[in-house]
């Protein structure tokens, strides 16, 4: 077949590229035993990728026998990426080279329900204050991923489900942004963001069905079948913060209110109010969401009957909404993440485990999620590379 030679020159350059991705410099010798390339054929591959600026030669092996053997790893300035992490109360941004290590990062405050720059500001702010961090200009980066509550409907473009989101709803602010950034941009529910970045280098690699619960500044999941995220129609998939439960009153109007019962019945706002409600004193001061990990963390260290009681009553409302959600899907795995959750360690987890065996008929395994750094913000840098290395490795054009 005409172009097959090329075809499967480009097929071994990527593989060789995620080998060295993956475990770091590496000879020719071990690349060709890795790839089951002949030595002539791998020299012929490590040539033709240096030459295009995807590898460079980066030292050699010492401590074995016979002559130390060149070692090559992907040139960490063939491409750069970025991600931000939109929140109300501020904007981190990120850049990381193509091997995935961050370069640069800023934040950017945003506090108050009326901002006081347009969000495009904030955004190009944002994104110049991480770009300057790594030495960088705007142009260098080949694509931006923008974690967001909620999420931008595909079918109007408008975001949805994150009304707590100033200045983020008008209908033109998606080609506002296009008009002035000069790379392509990408829009992702943060929830989804966590899952990413779970997936690629956390508690759910090598699954391909999960779950993963996100509780901090609000409640939500996010679903991935088949190895792909599930966004839904509107991409409303995951938002179970708004999900009729029992043991919560009935909220309607629920996009108003910007809560459900789940959300009530066991989102981080709830923690602070149990603690109260059993009597609790010394509740912590602040943001609810430092309020309810502080708590959960204090419950774990400390072993007290009001303790027990405060992990045991909030494992049992966490359960009550991921029945609902283990009944439909049949995940093979739930993943626990944000600071309310795994701030309860392995004390939670195993509480959440029982009480859902009692409440659903199938029994995934519940893991606590490993990324606990920012963890949208690593999810969109994740996204935001794996679309750049598809398009600079591609070495068949």
């Amino acid at each position: 077949m005409a172009g097959t030679p090329r075809t499967l020159r480009a097929m071994n350059d990527r593989a060789a590229l995620d080998l060295l991705l993956e475990h770091g410099p590496l000879s020719r010798t071990r690349i060709g035993k890795l790839t089951g390339l002949s030595k002539p054929t791998a020299s012929q591959l490590l040539a033709r990728l240096e030459a295009s600026g995807l590898v460079l030669a980066t030292g050699t092996s010492e401590g074995r026998p016979g002559p130390n053997a060149q070692l090559y790893e992907v040139d960490p300035t063939a491409a750069y990426a970025a991600g931000l992490d939109v929140t109300p109360e501020r904007i981190l941004a990120a850049v990381a080279d193509i091997t995935g290590r961050t370069v640069g990062s800023y934040e950017l405050p945003t506090p108050g329900r009326r901002p006081t720059q347009p969000v495009v500001r904030q955004v190009t702010d944002a994104l110049d204050g991480a770009v300057k961090a790594a030495g960088l200009a705007r142009g260098d980066l080949h694509r931006l991923v923008i974690g967001t509550p909620g999420a931008f409907d595909p079918n109007t473009g408008r975001l949805r489900y994150a009304s707590h989101l100033p200045g983020w709803h008008t209908p033109a602010l998606l080609d506002e942004l296009a008009a002035s950034l000069p790379m392509p941009v990408e829009y992702e529910n943060d929830v989804n963001l966590v899952a990413v970045a779970e997936q690629r280098l956390g508690a759910a690699r090598g699954h391909e069905d999960f779950v993963l619960l996100w509780n901090e500044g609000g409640l939500g999941a996010a679903l991935v079948l088949g190895g792909r995220l599930h966004r839904g129609w509107t991409g409303g998939a995951g938002e179970v913060g708004f999900l009729p439960v029992p043991g919560a009153p009935l909220v309607r109007q629920v996009t108003k209110a910007n809560s459900g019962g789940y959300q009530e019945l066991a989102g981080s706002q709830a923690i602070p109010r149990l603690a109260r409600e059993l009597g609790m004193a010394d509740i912590p001061p602040g943001p609810y969401a430092e309020a309810a990990a502080a708590l959960v963390e204090r419950a774990v260290g400390e072993d007290t009957s009001l303790n027990r009681l405060l992990l045991e009553t909030y494992a049992t409302r966490l359960a009550t909404g991921l029945a609902s959600l283990v009944s439909v899907l049949d995940p093979e795995l739930v993943v626990l993440s944000g600071a309310s959750l795994t701030a309860g360690g392995d004390v939670l987890l195993a509480l959440v485990q029982a009480e859902l065996e009692e409440l659903a008929a199938s029994r995934p395994r519940l893991v606590v999620g490993d990324v606990r750094e920012h963890p949208v913000l690593r999810g969109a840098l994740e996204s935001a590379l794996a679309a750049t290395r598809d398009e600079v490795f591609d070495t068949s054009r």
